[in-house]
């Protein structure tokens, strides 16, 4: 398979997936969507034990693309694509392999919800993250909700879910949303994976399908809700006023309606 928006590159025991639409941010289209999807569904059954997801550029993923969002105003087109969303989401969760998300920049909506899929979360100093569903009056997907509620707890989640803030690193750190901040993105993914690589990796991997296939029927229920939540929301005037403030640059002014 030849990918145009996701590159994958093997070498020993580590595959490393690249998100590789530089010019959007690798903001997440349909194309890339699809891409990702096959391109998790391939590594599940090669020989590598350790995953890294990462993106090319500045950014890890700015979050779903707005142009797909726009484009997906009926209501078969929007199941398309939140269904696209749910398979990516479970195919990085139930990985048999221990998986790392590489933050080489922003990480926000959908973006941070994939990212906060992998076993590790490693960020350089200067990445941001967000969980910004919000700003345009929608709701986190992607298991959004799940994840944020497995590492920071579900009253946390709620907060950090309703104040869409972006954080850096260091202040997401504390919280329990990135595991690790580093100056050197590259030593510091070298240096673990060289860890790993000397560890008994085929233990550690049964304790996460043991671990995550107990989680997966509660991941599988919030990636439902998520999308019919969504699919309310969108009919919003508050989702439609966010949108176009920030299409317009400008501050958004909702009414709860």
């Amino acid at each position: 398979m030849e990918e145009k928006t996701v590159f994958v590159h093997r070498e020993g025991p580590v595959t490393t997936i690249k998100l590789n639409r530089e010019d959007h941010l690798n903001a997440m289209d349909v194309e890339l969507l699809n891409e990702l999807a096959e391109v998790l569904e391939e590594v599940q059954n090669d020989e590598s034990n350790i995953v890294v997801l990462t993106g090319k550029g500045k950014a890890f993923s700015a979050g779903g693309d707005m142009k797909t969002m726009l484009q997906s105003s009926d209501p078969k087109a929007f199941e398309d694509v939140m269904q696209k969303i749910k398979r990516v989401s479970t195919l990085f969760f139930t990985m048999p392999k221990i998986t790392i998300s590489a933050l080489n920049g922003a990480a926000a909506g959908l973006g941070l919800s994939i990212a906060l899929a992998a076993d590790y979360v490693i960020a350089k100093e200067d990445a941001k993250v967000a969980m910004n569903f919000i700003g345009i009056g929608l709701i986190p997907d992607g298991g959004g909700h799940f994840y944020m509620e497995q590492r920071v707890g579900s009253v946390k989640a709620k907060q950090l879910i309703w104040e869409g803030q972006m954080m850096t690193a260091k202040e997401a750190k504390p919280l329990g949303l990135v595991d690790v901040v580093c100056e050197n993105l590259d030593s510091t993914l070298s240096g673990y994976l060289t860890k790993l690589s000397q560890a008994p990796l085929l233990a550690m991997i049964e304790s996460k399908k043991i671990i995550n296939n107990e989680q997966l029927p509660h991941l599988e229920e919030i990636l439902d809700q998520e999308t019919k939540g969504q699919a309310k929301m969108r009919q919003t005037e508050d989702h439609k006023e966010g949108v176009d403030a920030f299409l317009n640059k400008r501050k958004p002014e909702f009414k709860g309606e």
